[in-house]
């Protein structure tokens, strides 16, 4: 698979559906996310308090952060894994790998202060000369790892001495820390890249928390507690992660007591989840987008009055309250309300299938187009999709529907063998990481969309240090994407996290990622 569709499946499917949501009855909790109170009890405890079992929404494709592309992914490795630089409940970088770090007044030259004496879980050291491995690695172009767009920006990288790296960079590059916040700052172990080679995605080694033991694929895969972690010991003894892509079975584990954590609630069960008294239900607002990727280098979106027409035809209001449940809401680009670069002034689209057929005419389409939507087969996708289908019916716009399986859609997509597809991004910390993916011609998530005024934005952007000034790009972005419709986008949503209330510690980060370091039962 090509980086591109590597990328996509980061894009968080459409299960990212069910992280959408908005529940009124709500309070604070210590960690700044909202948990519900509760009034009835349905939910069975276990006992053992040494093993968590977390339960996921699919199978992690790949447990080799520097290839890897999909969300599910990254729940288990902040597991294995540390980054050289984290995030706190606000998003504030804070120290992880790195104890610190210092930026050059012209804002191209990072140094970072490694943490001492810190290892590998196969024992080997980690150290500045790691940090530079694992550099060279992600960007050496013959790997084709899809970070290599991330430290692109990257000129040079210096070994000070032992405990110092110093890395280069060509021109100022604003979402660099927030980069090395995910995938493109975690660290693995050189010694077993070079030993297992390509077989390392099979048995992982990194420095956190927990160490890989085992995985049966579409089934569970096993970490241990590193009795020796650098943050202090894990209180778990083992996590298991068990995959649950039907979201009725994965509920239901919760329910029963099998698992203690569920990575995502379908909107249909917000509401029934808040009146169980062994539950916890978290909120935060999420980082990411969901719409509809369209592709560019075909019939017919690569046609803009086409693309503006879809957008037109659809009631985004109607699917947040019919499909989602209203725990979601409306999307008018790629930056959600939770960014510092989030435009309050930009509005979402509003149906309006009189000016649509207008724009179809008046493009030579009077009898309007047709085209496929590939979706997954999860039932609040489906009946988005027939929605969505609905709605483009009543501008002569015919919309075929195709269930496919998420690793073939990511294949059509790699090959541009669709023509859209049901899909959104899980977002990141720096706007860059949504809209330049989405909108720059080079953009990991872009889909043949190229449009120089575009471009320029975007790069301005990248290299701009004054947050207000970096702002003002993406507004003027975001308002030249709702006219050109790169994508359509249809809402953003919350993130839930689902867990037995005799769990204690955790912290619901914005950026959707579950952490266990300093997690335990009660």
């Amino acid at each position: 698979m090509s980086n591109k569709a590597k990328v996509i499946s980061a894009l968080f499917l459409s299960l990212m559906l069910l992280l959408a949501g908005c529940g009124s009855n709500s309070k604070s909790s210590s960690s700044g996310a909202k948990e519900t109170s509760k009034e009835s009890t349905t939910t069975a405890l276990k006992h053992d308090k040494s093993e968590l079992v977390v339960g996921l929404d699919d199978d992690p494709p790949q447990l080799d952060p520097h290839f890897s592309t999909a969300a599910v992914d990254r729940q288990v490795f902040h597991s294995i894994y540390d980054t050289l630089v984290d995030v706190d409940e606000k998003l504030n970088f804070v120290p992880a790998l790195a104890e610190k770090w210092e930026i050059s007044q012209d804002a191209k030259t990072y140094t970072f202060f490694l943490r001492k004496n810190v290892k590998f879980h196969d024992g080997t050291p980690f150290n500045a000369e790691a940090v530079k491995f694992n550099f060279e690695r992600m960007m050496d172009p013959k790997a084709g790892s899809p970070r290599a767009s991330e430290l692109s920006s990257i000129q040079s990288i210096e070994v000070v001495d032992e405990n110092t790296v110093k890395v280069q960079l060509s021109k100022p590059y604003s979402p660099f820390l927030a980069a090395l916040s995910d995938r493109a700052g975690m660290m693995v172990s050189p010694t077993a890249v070079k030993e297992k080679g390509a077989d390392f995605a099979n048995s992982p080694v990194g420095t956190g928390p927990f160490k890989f033991v085992s995985r049966v694929k579409q089934d569970k895969i096993e970490v241990a507690k590193n009795p020796d972690y650098w943050g202090g010991a894990p209180k778990f003894e083992k996590i298991t992660y068990r995959p649950y892509a039907d979201e009725n079975v994965r509920l239901t584990n919760l329910t029963s007591g099998d698992v203690d954590i569920i990575s995502k609630v379908p909107p249909k069960d917000v509401e029934k989840l808040k009146t169980d008294t062994n539950l916890k239900l978290s909120e935060v607002g999420a980082l990411g987008f969901q719409g509809l990727y369209l592709n560019h280098k075909k019939a017919p979106f690569n046609n803009k009055a086409l693309r503006q027409a879809l957008d037109l035809v659809i009631d985004r209001d109607a699917i947040i309250k019919v499909a989602l449940r209203n725990t979601a809401v409306p999307s008018a680009g790629a930056i959600p309300p939770s960014s510092w670069a989030f435009d309050k002034t930009l509005k979402p689209t509003k149906k309006n299938i009189e000016k649509a057929k207008k724009i179809m005419a008046d493009a030579g389409f009077p009898s309007g187009f047709s085209f496929t939507l590939q979706l997954p087969a999860k039932p609040v996708e489906q009946q988005m999709g027939q929605m969505i289908q609905s709605m483009a019916a009543e501008a002569g716009i015919k919309v075929k529907l195709e269930l496919v399986e998420f690793g073939t859609m990511l294949d059509n997509m790699d090959n541009f063998k669709f023509d859209a597809v049901r899909l959104g991004w899980s977002g990141r910390t720096d706007p860059d990481g949504n809209i330049f993916a989405l909108y720059h011609t080079t953009g990991s998530i872009n889909y043949g969309y190229s449009n120089p005024k575009m471009d320029q934005l975007l790069e301005e952007a990248r290299v701009e240090t004054d947050q207000a000034k970096r702002k003002e790009i993406y507004s003027q972005a975001a308002k030249f994407g709702q006219e050109e419709v790169p994508y359509i986008f249809l809402y953003h949503e919350l993130d839930y996290k689902a867990y037995k209330n005799n769990l204690q510690g955790y912290k619901h980060i914005p950026d959707t990622m579950m952490r266990f370091q300093d997690v335990s039962f009660k």
